[in-house]
């Protein structure tokens, strides 16, 4: 069986395997799904109602979704984003912002394990070699954000450790190379002053000082490190990985800056959010949902369970469209806020549960 998640998600979708978390429910997942894909563009192969970036966590989002579900009905789109988006900018999913290419590799890399199709493989690698390629020794390394070289911040990096990590797992010999960059990328993270005291991290470093700048810690640099750690674990079977991802995530799902009432926020709800800020918290739980997939006790299953079932009582319309604000009302819709409620409504699904499914931290 092919390495990677879909291997991972058969081993624990075989028959006779048990559900945990099967107390309180989290509502359906597929008629958000099912929305999703409605407000998808065919002809352009993107979602026209938000940015590039973004597109690329739709995608990941509905990916993930026929994973954990077993519903196929959407690889169609994997296919025709991949065709029509192929060759633009760069070519290969690739632009002058490292961030923007790491989402799209990670896409590619979900919808392989999903499909098997070896090109989205190759593509995610492509367009990590080109994030590797913006890494260099100031402030003691890291990538850069874009091609100009202006800013050191942590999305990028964490970024790479992820999708550099799942590229170990799938690539053969070829993976240790991507194993160590992740690694040595990870130490730097960790030195570089940007998780702070409260265990969140910030946006970025100074670039006059090379310390952390303070700025918004918004929840998406909360999650995508938990997915990295998670990668790490899974590539090398460094319980270590797990105890740093859940002491950050503790942190995050209790920090009184990014929750109201216990609902998850994004510190830009209370202004006004741009293009961006409407998929990080999707992006968050997506990969707080990974990380309690793989810890023998699942501890976050309630609280992603609460998020859940609050967005689907005060934040959803008639046609199961969904808006920026969890604990509601529903205000403007678009293919962000969907792809967020996608990724929420997945996350807290019940886990099938084999003996070989879940680690312990103290191991």
């Amino acid at each position: 069986m092919r390495p990677g998640r879909a291997a991972r998600m058969l081993a624990v979708l075989v028959a006779g395997s048990l559900l945990v978390g099967c107390g309180a429910q989290a509502p359906s997942d597929q008629p958000a799904v099912d929305a999703l894909v409605q407000m998808y563009d065919q002809r352009s192969g993107v979602w026209p109602t938000t940015g590039w970036w973004n597109s690329a966590n739709a995608v990941n989002a509905l990916t993930n979704y026929m994973i954990v579900s077993g519903d196929h009905r959407y690889t169609w789109v994997l296919e025709n984003t991949f065709a029509k988006k192929r060759n633009a900018a760069r070519g290969n999913f690739i632009n002058d912002f490292t961030d923007d290419t790491g989402w799209w590799a990670l896409a590619w890399i979900s919808a392989y394990d999903l499909t098997g199709n070896a090109e989205y493989l190759q593509t995610a690698r492509r367009a990590v070699d080109f994030m590797w390629s913006n890494q260099d020794d100031t402030c003691g390394g890291g990538l850069w954000w874009t091609v100009n070289h202006g800013y050191k911040n942590a999305i990028s990096n964490e970024l790479f450790i992820q999708a550099a990590a799942e590229l170990a797992t799938r690539l053969g010999d070829a993976g240790a190379a991507y194993l160590d960059r992740a690694r040595t990328v990870w130490d730097w993270l960790q030195a570089s002053g940007m998780i702070n005291d409260d265990l969140l991290v910030n946006d970025g470093l100074n670039a006059a000082t090379c310390r952390n700048n303070r700025d918004t810690t918004w929840t998406y640099n909360q999650g995508v490190i938990l997915g990295g750690l998670v990668a790490l674990f899974r590539a090398t079977g460094d319980h270590s990985y797990l105890k740093s991802a859940r002491e950050l995530a503790d942190a995050s799902t209790r920090a009184p800056g990014l929750h109201v009432d216990g609902v998850l926020t994004e510190p830009c709800e209370r202004t006004g959010c741009d293009v961006n800020g409407p998929s990080f918290k999707g992006i968050y739980v997506r990969n707080l949902g990974e990380l309690n997939r793989v810890l023998d006790d699942h501890p976050y299953s309630d609280y992603l369970i609460d998020q859940a079932s609050t967005a689907y009582d005060h934040n959803r319309t008639d046609d199961n469209e969904y808006g920026l604000h969890w604990a509601g009302p529903v205000d403007r819709v678009n293919g962000a806020t969907q792809q967020s409620a996608v990724d929420l409504l997945v996350a807290a699904q019940p886990i099938p549960e084999t003996p070989e499914s879940a680690v312990s931290t103290s191991g």
